[in-house]
């Protein structure tokens, strides 16, 4: 059966990108990009206020802000904002709010530990183990991957497929910083964060295709139903 073109160019960028984070996994630079940032002695922007206050905890006022908006302009009457329809933008806010449940959820089930819990970066005695070496623990506290930070930004991705490249852009900046204040925390290494963003990103896609396929049965049930017989 051959792909809707609709469809094509978002699937093909998904496919593209999960790619990149399974190359950058092959790689195992993991633990030398996170010794950019720390040492034996940790991380020295773990309690810095750019990092801590102002990326890490800023941003999420900012989210919080942002979903209270996004929410009153999705059942508006008349939404302020011009773009999609007010069907779409519920079932973005009800895909993104999904995905803030998602995130967390494959967190609890994680045994992969923080840069900062490590050896390498004066945490203790708790070894460095690939997040996928499902069969040896580190020994650490766990509940590490994939990052709930990145994911709180990525959790807009619905908003962004509906709105496009410069939601995109928006989307990217926000993911980008709030990224880096982790890495250079000692929160999450760079794979945790590009599994976050691709996992919000397609888990986004589809969560909305679903609801596009509900909603356009529902509607023609509905006309079925007041066609005369």
């Amino acid at each position: 059966m051959p792909l809707d073109p609709a469809h094509r160019r978002p699937l093909t960028s998904l496919l593209a990108a999960l790619l990149l984070v399974l190359a950058w996994d092959a790689s195992g630079l993991d633990l030398a990009l996170a010794r950019c940032f720390g040492d034996a002695g940790g991380f020295a922007a773990r309690e810095a206020f750019w990092s801590r206050d102002l990326l890490h905890g800023g941003l999420r006022l900012v989210w919080m802000a942002a979903w209270l908006g996004l929410a009153v302009d999705a059942w508006r009457r008349q939404p302020a904002l011009r773009g999609p329809s007010r069907r779409e933008r519920r079932q973005a806010l009800a895909a993104g709010l999904l995905l803030l449940v998602v995130v967390p959820a494959l967190k609890a089930f994680s045994h992969s530990s923080c840069p900062w819990s490590l050896q390498d970066f004066g945490g203790g005695s708790t070894p460095w183990v690939s997040h996928w070496n499902w069969s040896l623990r580190d020994g650490g506290p766990g509940h590490c991957f994939p990052s709930g930070h990145t994911a709180g930004a990525m959790a807009f991705a619905p908003f962004a497929w509906i709105w496009g490249r410069r939601a995109w852009a928006l989307l990217g900046l926000s993911a980008g910083l709030a990224s880096l204040a982790q890495l250079a925390r000692g929160a999450h290494f760079l794979s945790h964060v590009l599994w976050a963003a691709w996992i919000c990103a397609a888990l986004g896609y589809l969560l909305l295709r679903v609801m596009d396929g509900v909603a356009l049965r529902a509607r023609a049930s509905s006309a079925s139903g007041l066609t005369p017989s």
